[in-house]
């Protein structure tokens, strides 16, 4: 049996989870972190399942956690009266993971609308409204503020 391939919105979820396991188990590797990831969703992982390689996956999460202190820095200006190490874990992951396609992931060529877009519906799914709210004021700052005229 091989395993579907993934469309960018699960790959970011994927993302998600890859890095929430990264920052909650430091003796994982990022190649572990990933299998666990992506074998979240098979309830019975048979023997001799063929994994399909998930190259943006991987460029992804390298991505994030290699550029981190940086996409932390371009957060922090926009979160008015909260800090990084206040919000909630997943809050904070997926604005790196949306920064990171903002800003950092240019041969893939992310609009930063559609990064947003992609916040919001991971935040939908892992966050309450209030989350959604500002991870969404946080993402439109920063898009308004490196946007062109």
């Amino acid at each position: 049996m091989t395993f579907p391939s993934l469309n960018r919105h699960q790959i970011r979820e994927k993302a998600l989870q890859t890095i929430f396991q990264l920052n909650s188990n430091e003796e994982l590797s990022r190649e572990e972190a990933i299998q666990m990831a992506l074998l979240s969703d098979i309830e019975d992982a048979e023997e001799g399942l063929v994994m399909i390689d998930q190259p943006y996956l991987s460029r992804l999460v390298d991505g994030v956690l290699d550029h981190l202190d940086a996409i932390n820095e371009s957060i922090r200006p926009y979160l008015k009266n909260w800090s990084l190490e206040r919000l909630p874990k997943t809050d904070t992951i997926i604005l790196q993971i949306a920064v990171y396609e903002m800003l950092y992931a240019q041969d893939e060529e992310v609009p930063q609308k559609v990064a947003l877009n992609e916040a919001i519906e991971l935040a939908k799914e892992y966050c309450d409204e209030s989350s959604r709210k500002f991870i969404n004021g946080v993402l439109s700052n920063l898009i308004d503020s490196t946007e062109k005229p």
